[in-house]
């Protein structure tokens, strides 16, 4: 089955005022240098309104909050994972069986947060990133590979479920509190996946 080309575009560009595009550079490129010195959880909002010579508010009119904030840092990282699974090669791009397409995808995932874990948990906060096109894209993209291994099963809710194993929270504990190197973590999603196609598989008494 083909996928549909409809896939959300991450940081879709829209036309704006030459002064609002370059004051919302000028953000991500203060907030991407304090997040790199410090930590994102140890740069206030005002730190990065003066770090980049705005005002507070007009750092909250262009991004809302802090998580909003960092996912737009992480927009061009997150564009290229798309990408990847769009128009790249195989087995994370097309030309692959579903099955291998979505365990790459993990593992893709899994790179991805292990070279910017902390700044994605910042997007993450309250459930922020659930309503952001980069987990848009991404949940669409499994859903649709769901559908095409099995046709029958719950693709929704199962691609919801597998995305919350792909969670920065939960890969920081995995890898710093129980020291779960990056390739042990990409075999148990590899088992994550098969186990769950395998209990999709078993129809209820």
């Amino acid at each position: 089955m083909s996928e549909p080309l409809e896939l959300p575009v991450i940081q879709s560009q829209r036309a704006e005022r030459t002064d609002a595009a370059r004051n919302r550079e000028r953000i991500l490129g203060a907030a991407r240098r304090l997040f790199d010195e410090r930590g994102p959880s140890c740069v206030s909002m005002d730190e990065i309104a003066d770090a980049a010579g705005v005002g507070k508010g007009t750092l909250f009119r262009r991004f809302g909050s802090r998580a909003a904030l960092a996912t737009a840092v992480l927009s061009e990282n997150e564009a290229e994972l798309q990408e990847g699974f769009i128009r790249g090669e195989p087995p994370l791009g097309p030309g692959a069986p579903p099955r291998e397409r979505l365990i790459a995808f993990g593992c893709a995932r899994l790179d991805l947060l292990d070279a910017h874990a902390e700044l994605i948990a910042a997007g993450e906060v309250a459930g922020a990133h659930l309503d952001s096109e980069p987990y848009a894209a991404s949940r669409l993209h499994v859903a649709l590979l769901l559908r095409e291994i099995d046709p029958a099963c719950d693709a929704e809710v199962l691609a919801d479920t597998l995305m919350a194993s792909l969670s920065a929270g939960l890969f920081l504990y995995q890898r710093d509190a129980r020291q779960a190197g990056l390739e042990r973590l990409k075999g148990a999603w590899q088992v994550l996946v098969e186990g769950a196609l395998k209990a999709e598989q078993v129809q209820p008494v």
